[in-house]
């Protein structure tokens, strides 16, 4: 699969994708609260993507295994990415990693986060800090003549001069009129290697951190990736355009702008 480079009017379509995945991400989170379920914000996101006309591309996906089930994935704690939603409900002191996915007018919005219930402990607020702040980091190397491996790189120093661990088992990607495309993203790497960023690359940077090591496992579901040690992990992810004046986030909802 060749890169794809979007047009003025693919990144326009982009954009409104992009904010409505974004718009669709806060309220979740903000219904995320103690005693509320994954259930509950997968029917809110159903009800929501209906509202906007569009519809979530994890539903149905398959990767190996069965169908994905749900509009969202929903990552509670020592759950890292692609957590079923369940009717387990959220306790104060839980974090919640969120990812959506928004198909509109041909094109997705791709975006997660992670969200405190309640209080959270002093270490769960420290890598959800971090894990953001790996982020924009990253986002900041999304510049025309950089490689992949510039942004791959510094999201790895960081992470991991803070002890925490970068997972390697799944990565950022390409994004646009399908979820994945070319090139891959990880969230390790040496810079200066990988793909050459060009005007009109749009990319998913989404840092996976563990709060112990890097290593992960699968359950028997298929989908749900956790730590292998328990310990606590966080997701953040935008979709991002490489332009020639510098990156865009195309994943904004301009009520936080």
């Amino acid at each position: 699969m060749a890169i794809v480079i979007k047009s003025k009017n693919d990144l326009k379509l982009m954009r409104k994708s992009g904010r409505a995945a974004q718009r669709l991400l806060n309220t979740l989170g903000e219904a995320a609260q103690a005693g509320a379920t994954g259930r509950d914000l997968d029917a809110l996101a159903r009800k929501l993507l209906a509202q906007m006309g569009a519809r979530s591309p994890f539903l149905g996906k398959k990767a190996g295994g069965p169908p994905y089930p749900c509009a969202i994935t929903v990552s509670t704690n020592e759950a890292v990415v692609h957590g079923i939603p369940t009717h387990n409900p959220f306790h104060d002191g839980d974090i919640v990693s969120l990812d959506v996915g928004v198909l509109l007018n041909g094109f997705i919005g791709d975006t997660a986060g992670t969200f405190a219930i309640g209080t959270p402990a002093p270490r769960a607020e420290r890598l959800m800090r971090i894990t953001k702040e790996a982020l924009y980091l990253g986002i900041e190397k999304a510049v025309v003549g950089n490689t992949v491996g510039d942004i791959s790189h510094v999201i790895q120093t960081h992470i991991e001069s803070h002890g925490y661990g970068v997972v390697r088992e799944l990565v950022g990607h390409g994004v646009g009129r399908t979820m994945h495309e070319d090139p891959n993203v990880p969230n390790f790497g040496k810079a200066g290697t990988g793909a050459k960023l060009r005007p009109g690359m749009t990319i998913a940077i989404e840092p996976m951190v563990n709060e112990g090591t890097a290593n992960v496992k699968c359950l028997p579901d298929k989908w749900t990736y956790v730590t292998k040690d328990g310990s606590l992990s966080a997701h953040y992810e935008h979709t991002v355009a490489v332009l020639s004046d510098g990156p865009e986030i195309l994943t904004i909802d301009e009520r936080y702008e």
